[in-house]
């Protein structure tokens, strides 16, 4: 009985927070001090930094791929493991970029929701009026930014494809004919992580 009122207790002010914001985590680190404007920030340079390690790791496995395009012999089935590997990496890291930028999205929405409210608590039209232009013009450059940041990760997805191909067919064709055949691919892969890094 007393390790249920100890949990009980504990539990009941996250209980209380609850209503006072959509999301659980965003409500929690408010009421610990740190408002929704500095944990927008925080999420989106972590979105950045995700999508930097995602573009390196992205080269990293390109760079894998272009190897095994000159392989002459050797340990085949080595050479599989350390794509699949790299191809692994390549995709966790665009997992987290995802779910970076849906923290973005998550935090920006909450931040946005809570300023449309507060508009109503202005006595004077003329502070209420400045501050839902501010919030228009800021809500529009909140929106470019995460559409960037949407479709440099939609951009990822085809690449990701191409890598699980190459690894898919190296796997099934442990053979010489598997290595050759990477080099009529390895062009247009280049192509698209350039395409992507320039994007991200």
């Amino acid at each position: 009985m007393r390790t249920i009122l100890i949990f009980i207790a504990f539990l009941l002010p996250a209980v209380t927070i609850l209503p006072a914001c959509s999301s659980t985590g965003i409500a929690i680190r408010e009421k610990m001090g740190t408002p929704k404007r500095e944990q927008l920030v925080d999420r989106v340079d972590d979105a950045r930094d995700s999508q930097e390690a995602a573009k390196e790791q992205f080269a990293t496995t390109l760079d894998e791929l272009k190897a095994l395009s000159g392989f002459d012999g050797g340990e085949l089935e080595g050479a599989y493991k350390r794509l699949k590997s790299k191809y692994d990496r390549s995709k966790s890291r665009a997992e987290k970029v995802s779910s970076k930028i849906t923290a973005v999205d998550r935090v920006g929405t909450a931040l946005f929701k809570e300023w449309e409210v507060e508009l109503n608590e202005y006595s004077t039209d003329s502070l209420r009026n400045a501050s839902a232009r501010q919030l228009d013009e800021t809500k529009s450059r909140f929106n470019d930014v995460l559409y960037s940041m949407r479709k440099a990760e939609s951009k990822m997805q085809p690449v990701l494809a191409a890598f699980n191909d190459q690894v898919l067919f190296l796997k099934h064709n442990l053979n010489a004919r598997a290595i050759a055949s990477l080099d009529s691919t390895l062009m247009d892969l280049e192509n698209e992580i350039a395409a992507l890094i320039a994007d991200m």
